[in-house]
């Protein structure tokens, strides 16, 4: 919960907006403003004070105790123009939450957190326990010194100015060890641990065969991904509430599932009490893996519980991310987030140079020009089966008529791949021409690279007599002059000559233009690969020199 203070009328108007704008994260605070900060950081996980900085240093010093404990504090100045992060930067994410509270306010976020500052990625905020140094770390790599790291184990992480060797080490390890005095240990949740259970087998016996398991094996609690185990065991209370306690999910499988796992040590036992010879050595392996400590019993008599664990391979993260019709503005702030985790980044040249600015120091980019969609899509999920974080960028949405396809059609389950959503050509078009998709409206490609043009003609012939608004992509190129001509034709077939239709060049960019005009009218020389063409539907009309397509509301026909 994120607590909101403020002290006069102006603060209150600006908390009142943010409490309109989140009013299942927030909670508003009224009364004394000591009092309520005192309430508040003792109640939420964050904190935003519409208050001076100065008074706000005053009122939370005293309360301060631990940065890995303590809310985050953002404080935001009464006349709504900066949103500062002031305590718990990392820990609490007030940096963060100075960033969303910017959003939403118009406030320009104020963040000096070190690494923040020069757009290295702090090591506490990679989203893996972290351990020893972290202070003196980090300080080594904002001052350039020789950081080192010690992957023992392959996990996807964001851009690090390392090198081979170095008087500090960032060591990354699912093993029990001891940070030396110039390391920070990360811990990735590399470990599965499977658990068999009787029913009724008590939570302290359950716990403490997975810690013991773990101790002895050398390996590390904090690096615990998961419990797994069958579906009939899916509400022991045991095995939940152990699950629990050590602050991870419990996943669960089907018996059949389980018994094609192969496994070393199968029994008689559990395949009569749930029909499959194998339950915590099944359930750990479903996914592959190392088998790290082979099925083990507790030490209670009799023993009511068995688990063993595994150190599943690290998985490489490819994440598909949409940039938008070109400008920044419209570019989303989960598609900001990604360009910043990737280490490796791939694209489109002319794509990489919009964003290349926002890269953190040191991503590798691998660029390419146009024709190079496959090649771009092998590669960027061979570096993610490399173990790397992987952006893999496309214009407007990743998912339409761009880099997403080609890249899913690649790639197995063996990586994890994230869709990053963006405003397509198609949106950006539409608000500039009015709302020409207001109603059931379809996309359409013309350039017949890849798609012969007896199917394109095809799909065109259907959307005209489905009476659906179409947008062409690829409308014309200079090696491509005729297609739009014909498609235009196809429509006219079906839709009178004043129907309205829409031409928009470069979309949102500097340079954008926009024309409305009518399908008889529409001039193909208008046109090239820049551009999106859309045409209306029976029911599309012009008012007030805008594009409309109607929903069909009652009272729009009644007024007519």
């Amino acid at each position: 919960m994120i607590g909101l203070i403020s002290a006069t009328a102006a603060g209150a108007a600006a908390r009142d907006r943010l409490a309109a704008a989140w009013p299942d994260r927030t909670r508003v605070y009224e009364g004394s403003v000591a009092d309520a900060v005192r309430t508040a950081f003792a109640e939420c996980e964050q904190l935003v004070c519409f208050l001076a900085t100065g008074a706000v240093v005053r009122l939370v010093a005293p309360l301060l105790d631990d940065k890995r404990t303590d809310p985050g504090v953002v404080c935001v100045d009464e006349g709504g123009r900066f949103a500062v992060s002031l305590v718990g930067g990392h820990g609490g994410g007030a940096n963060g939450l100075a960033r969303e509270v910017g959003e939403v306010l118009g406030a320009e976020p104020v963040v000096t957190t070190a690494t923040d500052a020069v757009r290295l990625p702090g090591l506490d905020t990679l989203g893996l326990p972290v351990e020893g140094n972290v202070a003196a770390v980090s300080r080594a790599l904002l001052d350039g010194e020789a950081v080192a790291l010690r992957a023992e184990v392959t996990w996807p992480l964001p851009p690090l100015p390392v090198a081979a060797d170095g008087a500090y080490t960032i060591r990354v390890t699912d093993r029990l060890v001891e940070p030396g005095e110039r390391e920070a240990v990360l811990r990735p949740p590399t470990l599965v641990v499977g658990v068999g259970a009787s029913k009724g087998a008590p939570v302290d016996e359950v716990l403490g065969l997975v810690e013991g398991a773990l101790r002895e094996a050398g390996l590390s609690a904090a690096s615990l991904a998961g419990l797994a185990t069958v579906d009939a065991k899916a509400d022991e209370p045991g095995v939940v509430e152990a699950a629990r306690r050590l602050g991870v999910p419990l996943v669960t499988y089907g018996a059949e599932e389980l018994a094609r796992v192969e496994v070393p040590n199968p029994s008689d036992a559990p395949l009569a009490a749930v029909g499959t010879p194998s339950v915590a050595e099944a359930a750990a392996l479903v996914g592959g893996g190392e088998l790290l400590v082979p099925k083990r019993k507790s030490a209670a008599r009799p023993a009511m519980a068995t688990c063993a664990v595994v150190r599943r391979p690290g998985r490489g993260r490819l994440a598909v991310v949409g940039l938008g019709p070109g400008a920044r503005d419209l570019l989303t702030p989960r598609a900001k987030a990604e360009l910043r985790r990737a280490s490796v980044l791939v694209g489109l040249d002319q794509y990489v140079d919009q964003i290349r600015d926002l890269l953190r120091p040191g991503t590798r980019v691998l660029e390419s020009g146009l024709g190079a969609e496959e090649e771009r899509a092998r590669t960027a999920v061979a570096e993610a089966r490399r173990g790397q974080a992987v952006a893999l960028i496309g214009s407007g949405d990743a998912g339409v008529y761009a880099m997403a396809s080609p890249a899913l059609a690649e790639a197995s389950d063996d990586i994890d791949v994230v869709g990053v959503p963006g405003v397509t050509a198609a949106l950006a078009a539409g608000a500039l021409l009015g709302a020409p998709l207001g109603h059931d409206h379809v996309s359409i490609s013309l350039s017949d690279l890849h798609t012969p043009w007896e199917v394109i003609e095809r799909r065109v012939r259907a959307a005209a007599e489905a009476d659906l608004v179409v947008t062409f992509y690829n409308p014309r190129s200079r090696g491509r002059d005729w297609q739009l001509p014909k498609a235009l034709a196809i429509l006219a077939e079906h839709r009178a000559p004043a129907t309205p239709a829409g031409v928009v060049r470069n979309a949102s960019r500097a340079d954008e233009s926009s024309r409305l005009t009518t399908l008889a009218a529409l001039d193909p020389a208008w046109v090239d690969m820049m551009t999106v063409v859309t045409v209306g539907n029976t029911a599309t009309r012009e008012i007030a020199g805008r594009m409309v397509t109607p929903r069909g509301y009652r009272w729009q026909e009644e007024s007519r």
